[in-house]
């Protein structure tokens, strides 16, 4: 369904948030001249060629080709979930529309290490936490999410147990050079108004 051809990564943009927090859609909002959603599909583009965004067709199908929700309401899952439904790649990387810092040099690691290890899933920790939300997904695990989906369990951290993951860990990051500070959200106005200090127009 989303097959390019000979490229074997897709890129998903998961768009799909309320903003709740923010009281605007953050897709939108404008971040060093450029919309965060300009942001996240530039930086697919580095690893990946045309990428996809996950989220409302009627709100997004302007900026690039749109997958929405099989399971609507779900989250970030729902949005994985419909990404990997379709996809025609073994390999899928997922990226939140929020993550303004996020580098084109660690999502190059990031595929590498999935490649390398075969795993279902590879993702960063960082921050004391996972980061599902840019991480690199086989196709085999649209059927976990389904899964629990259907389950109406709609969190993401603990189907990697069920699968084989594999978690690039805080020190595996500071030996390649990487900064867990890359994988800092825009959730509030208060987010969006430190990352343009540190995010200047170009």
């Amino acid at each position: 369904m989303y097959d390019r051809g000979v490229d074997p990564v897709n890129a998903f943009v998961l768009a799909g948030g309320k903003s709740s927090r923010m009281g605007q859609d953050k897709a939108f909002m404008q971040l060093g001249g450029r919309s965060l959603l300009q942001r996240a599909l530039e930086l697919a583009k580095t690893v990946a060629g045309a990428p996809w965004i996950v989220g409302s067709a009627a709100k997004f199908a302007a900026f690039a080709p749109v997958v929405e929700d099989v399971y609507p309401e779900c989250g970030p899952l729902g949005g994985i979930h419909a990404a990997l439904s379709g996809t025609a790649s073994e390999l899928n990387l997922m990226i939140a529309v929020d993550l303004p810092f996020l580098q084109p040099d660690f999502l190059k690691y990031l595929l590498s290490r999935s490649r390398e290890s075969g795993a279902m899933v590879a993702v960063p920790r960082a921050g004391g936490r996972l980061q599902p939300l840019c991480g690199v997904y086989r196709r085999g695990f649209a059927a976990v999410a389904e899964r629990s989906l259907r389950a109406g369990m709609n969190r993401i951290d603990p189907l990697f147990a069920e699968v084989h993951t594999c978690i690039i860990e805080p020190d595996e990051l500071k030996q390649n050079g990487f900064s867990e500070q890359q994988f800092s959200n825009v959730n509030t106005q208060q987010d969006w108004e430190a990352a343009s200090l540190l995010l200047p127009s170009q």
